[in-house]
């Protein structure tokens, strides 16, 4: 068990106090269970009325839970508030009534509290993924033993409890995490880019970017903030670290042939940047870079039919990410879009991607608002579901051509997740002759 958790259990300093952590996802129950190792009387609240005891595991019986809609009464007696990630705190206000900010808590700045090990954090509107793990792997090159997680794989509470000590700690972070974030404290952070997104969650663009600079508020100067350069204009005149500023951009430094496009260029230049700080030598560095593949449904090539390139994209949930996409590739492009909208400027976009486009095929939600004004520049069709998209895409599509699925929005209008939604694009490719 880590040494600042034995501590908090030893010195009782947490024994008896309420703790009340929203949410019954892996962050929340993670949350929970270290919570109740240190001694608090833990209560979980979720609005899901579906959810029982069977979800709280080998906290059954050992926490409190209530289902349905929160009322101040569940928080009342709270001395702290826990929250998943994805949890809007905004929306919970008249139920938080007279709890001071101090007492709510993300799950990440629960569990960084007792981190001692250094971390390298990874944040930004489009990017984190793919950046955060090729640091692992440039990281693991070098023969460092690291542990990867925060809005990815595994909650870092779930790593105090249940995993070895790492040398690095390498987290991806959300604006969701950050934004009740007070003492999180990184070596490094990295901020890749920022774009309209989450729209559907924070109260407008001013909040979310705040939200991301939650990520540097407690850096001093033996720290280091990597910002890329498309972010000088909104962060003109702002004071936001005490940390060393860097900046960084695309550069073909390193060899890196499975990353397509230059919004790769600079999350490599990103990672280069970040790891060095940690001894990594160049070399070692332009070897992971050159083996490292892009993750799934992200400019993911599926299959070459008739010429028709198939590529999915479906991490693609802004509109700053589809743009990128459309861009790694110089051959003509038939977009795939469609879904729950989070946010942006079409006019923009479509003015950003024009000759890049041959098409545009809608599926799914968000027809009213992305199709006025792309069919000012492009041929558009719409279809309801994403196999019959691809099926008429298909049929328009000539040799050389490019079908991408990057849809610019989140997926819950007809899938779980983007996952989901990827692995539908790869089945409809898969049902197309040739």
């Amino acid at each position: 068990m880590n040494r600042i958790v034995r501590n908090f259990i030893n010195e009782a300093i947490l024994t008896g106090k309420r703790a009340v952590v929203v949410g019954t996802g892996r962050s929340g129950l993670a949350a929970a269970r270290l919570l109740d190792v240190l001694g608090a009387k833990v209560r979980v609240v979720d609005r899901d009325e579906t959810v029982t005891g069977e979800k709280l595991g080998e906290l059954a019986g050992k926490v409190e839970l209530v289902t349905g809609p929160h009322e101040k009464a569940h928080f009342a007696d709270a001395d702290m508030v826990v929250f998943s990630p994805g949890v809007a705190v905004r929306k919970l206000a008249p139920v938080l009534e007279g709890i001071p900010a101090r007492n709510l808590v993300a799950e990440l700045e629960l569990a960084s509290w007792f981190i001692e090990a250094p971390i390298l954090a990874v944040t930004g509107s489009n990017g984190k993924t793919t950046t955060t793990t090729l640091i692992t792997e440039i990281l693991k090159k070098a023969g460092r033993r690291v542990f990867t997680g925060g809005n990815i794989g595994v909650p870092l509470c779930e790593y105090l409890l249940d995993m070895e000590p790492a040398e690095i700690l390498v987290l991806e972070v959300s604006s969701f995490q950050l934004q009740n974030c007070r003492l999180f404290k990184p070596h490094v952070g990295v901020f890749l880019n920022f774009a309209a997104n989450h729209l559907d969650y924070h109260q407008d663009l001013e909040e979310y970017l705040d939200a991301k600079l939650h990520l540097f508020s407690r850096m001093t100067l033996d720290d280091t903030a990597l910002l890329h350069e498309s972010l000088r204009p909104p962060l003109n005149g702002r004071t936001f670290t005490g940390a060393r500023i860097e900046w960084f951009g695309p550069t073909s430094r390193f060899a890196a042939p499975h990353l397509l496009g230059e919004h790769n260029r600079s999350n490599v230049e990103a990672a280069w940047q970040a790891v060095k700080r940690f001894g990594v030598t160049e070399e070692q560095a332009a070897e992971a870079i050159r083996e490292f593949r892009p993750l799934p449904h992200r400019i993911e090539p599926v299959a070459e039919k008739n010429g028709v390139l198939y590529v999915n994209d479906s991490k693609a949930t802004t509109l700053d990410a589809a743009e990128a996409a459309v861009h790694a590739f110089d051959r003509p492009v038939r977009i795939l879009m469609g879904g729950v909208w989070k946010g942006g400027d079409v006019a923009r976009f479509a003015e950003g991607i024009d000759g890049h486009v041959a098409s545009v095929g809608l599926f799914g939600g968000s027809r009213d608002i992305l199709e006025p004004e792309l069919a000012r520049h492009f041929s558009v069709t719409w279809d309801e579901t994403l196999e019959a998209a691809v099926r008429r895409q298909a049929s328009l599509a000539a040799p050389g051509d490019v079908i991408l699925l990057s849809p610019a929005t989140s997926s819950f209008d007809q899938y779980r997740n983007m996952a989901e939604r990827g692995a539908d694009f790869k089945r409809a490719v898969e049902g197309l002759h040739g």
